[in-house]
Order: structure tokens, then sequence, then C-alpha cells
């Protein structure tokens, strides 16, 4: 097989993720951290030349020429709904992540640096499992209330790489499997993979579920409309609380999930009863997909970065594991997951998809 030097760039809100692969061997990555050089855009497109300075000077600092790179791969940003897979970048998806069609994030710009760098030697740049990623079944749709439907927006990228990396590890394909996956991290998803496809999952950036370390998840609806009402505050300042200063942060006022963690460990009473309230949502959550699909599940597995820290996990576990095998796959290794979905295409193991 032609070995491949893929450049994987993944921005986040604080900082900008670069990779270098041969193939699947990394050569070397790194996390920039710029807080203090950014400020909150109302369109991330604003900070494009910022990063792409931040990429030239990578790959300057590891002599690395731009010719020499064969594949880009952004990290996929909101979109409009797509089924899962690898998709060419392209002047459509670019234009759409330009003008924030479908929502503002940092991963809005991994795509357009992708393509941006690719072109400039006529290469090509590629997305893999975006947050937007939608398989849902219709039922599950159903909200209650016409008009107003369920959506998907998931960890779908870190979702489906555990996935396939839980089914290698059995010796079984993950689309013969039924895997009720958790991510835990800021934000928490849970989907129901039924043979390769999440059908069911909450949505994790700003619907529905458990309430996570900064998210508030489900919310007593009554409650919720008379304090948009009432409250005097604005749309975006409601948002704000929603995700941002939901969840562990409004309970405990404060964002260092470190803190937060040592308190617990230590014993605090009122830190260790918000964390074990937060299991106990996990727990349910994952519990009422079990039943949803007549607890024909293989495995409940855990992952994300708040899957490193035991207390949670074992909280959790506690519901779990007497009913279901419950497995842990800690950590979230978004940059690994970026170049195996290019690797895919490579060897042929899936079709490239495109957006249009």
């Amino acid at each position: 097989m032609h070995m491949a030097k893929i450049l994987i760039i993944n921005p986040g809100s604080s900082s900008t993720k670069l990779a270098l692969y041969n193939n699947d061997e990394l050569i070397n990555e790194i996390t920039i951290r710029h807080k203090k050089e950014i400020t909150n855009n109302d369109n991330v497109y604003m900070e494009k030349d910022f990063r792409l300075s931040l990429i030239e000077e990578y790959l300057k600092n590891n002599n690395i020429e731009l010719k020499d790179i064969d594949i880009f791969v952004g990290r996929g940003g909101l979109l409009r709904p797509i089924s899962s897979g690898t998709y060419l970048v392209n002047q459509k998806m670019v234009e759409e992540l330009k003008l924030a069609k479908y929502g503002n994030h940092a991963s809005n710009l991994g795509a357009i640096l992708a393509y941006e760098l690719a072109n400039i030697n006529g290469k090509p740049a590629y997305i893999v499992d975006p947050v937007v990623v939608d398989e849902m079944a219709d039922i599950a749709r159903v909200s209650g209330y016409k008009g107003l439907e369920r959506i998907s927006i998931f960890h779908a990228l870190n979702q489906k790489a555990v996935g396939r990396l839980y089914a290698k590890d059995i010796n079984k394909r993950y689309e013969d499997l039924n895997l009720i996956i958790t991510h835990l991290g800021s934000g928490i998803s849970i989907g129901m993979h039924k043979q390769g496809k999440v059908v069911d999952v909450n949505n994790a950036l700003s619907g529905d579920g458990p309430f996570s370390s900064e998210r508030s998840g489900t919310l007593p609806t009554f409650q919720l409309i008379d304090l948009c009402f009432n409250s005097g505050k604005t749309a975006d300042e409601i948002k704000k609380m929603i995700v941002g200063n939901g969840g562990l942060v409004s309970y405990l006022n404060t964002n260092n999930g470190l803190e937060i963690r040592n308190r617990v460990d230590a014993g605090d009473k009122e830190a260790s009863f918000y964390m074990e309230a937060m299991a106990y949502q996990i727990a349910k959550e994952i519990g009422a997909l079990y039943f949803a699909y007549a607890g024909k599940v293989d495995a409940v597995i855990l992952t994300g970065g708040l899957a490193n820290y035991d207390t949670l996990v074992e909280m959790i576990k506690t519901y779990t594991s007497e009913i279901v095998n419950t497995v842990v796959y800690p950590g979230e290794d978004e940059m690994n997951a970026l170049v195996n979905g290019v690797l895919r295409i490579i060897n042929k193991e899936e079709e490239l998809k495109y957006y249009d």
C-alpha cells in the first residue's frame, strides 16, 4: 500500500490540534492553546487566518513542505444532517461553514482550513463523522409536539470510532452489534448503535439527556418557560445558562473539573450528591435505550474524557453492570479517529461520500 502523508486539523474553541501521519503511523502531534489570542466571534470564520498561521508555523518548525502532504483531514463542523462516513470537502460545504449556515462552532474551521491548504497543490481534503451525523429512526424523532422534532447532534466521531474498536477487540463486525455508547465529556451523549447505525441519541449540544459538568440537559418544561419570560434575561443569556453554566457548574459554582473531583474524592457531601445525581441520570438514559430495544444490547460502552474518572464510572456501573455487559474505553482519540476514517477509504473498506 502506498504510504500517504496525512495532516489532521482539529480546531477547538481554545486550541488547535495538529497531527501528521504516514498512513496510520503517527509522526508527531501538537496541541496549540490560544485562549488569549481569540475572542468569541459571532462567526469563527473570522479566526481562519490566525489558525492558518499556526498550521504554517507548525509545518515550518517540523521541516515539513506543504507539497509533500498527500491528504488533509479536518474535524467536521455544523452542516446539514448527513449520514456517517468520510466526506470529500467541496466548495458547497466550505461556503456553508463560512456562513455558519447551520450554527457557529470552532469545528467549522476544520474543513475550511483543510480545503484551503489542500487546494494549493491540488490535493484532496476530507472530514469524518461530524457531530451532525443523523441516522435516527423516525420513531426516535417524535418529541411529543408536532413541528418540534428531536434532532441528532452528538459525539459521532468518538462514538463511531469506539464502536469499531470494541467490535475489533471481540473479533466481530461493528455492523453486527447492538451497542449503547455513552460519551462522557463536557457534554454527554448516549447513542443506540443498532447494527452500525445510531438510531437514537440525545441532542448533547443544546437539547436533552443527562446533565453534564456544564450543560443542563433536559429541564422541567414549565419552570423553564417561566425562567425565560420572568427572569429578564435575553435568549442568548438563557442559552448560556443551559450550555456552559448548567449542570455541575450551576450546583457547585465551579467549572474546574479537577476541583470537583477532588471534592468528591475527599468526601464533600454536596459534590458527591450531585455527581451521583449525574451518574443516576446517565444510567436512566442508558436504561431508556436498553428497554426501547427490548434488551437486545451486546454491551454498554463508557467513553470520553470523564471515563478516566473511576469514581464516576463505578457510580454508573452500579446501575448497569448486573444487567448488561459494561465496558470502558476512556478518553477521546479524535486524531486517530480522523485518520482511520480516511484510511478506510484508501483501503476500500468504505465508499467515499459527497456533500451535495
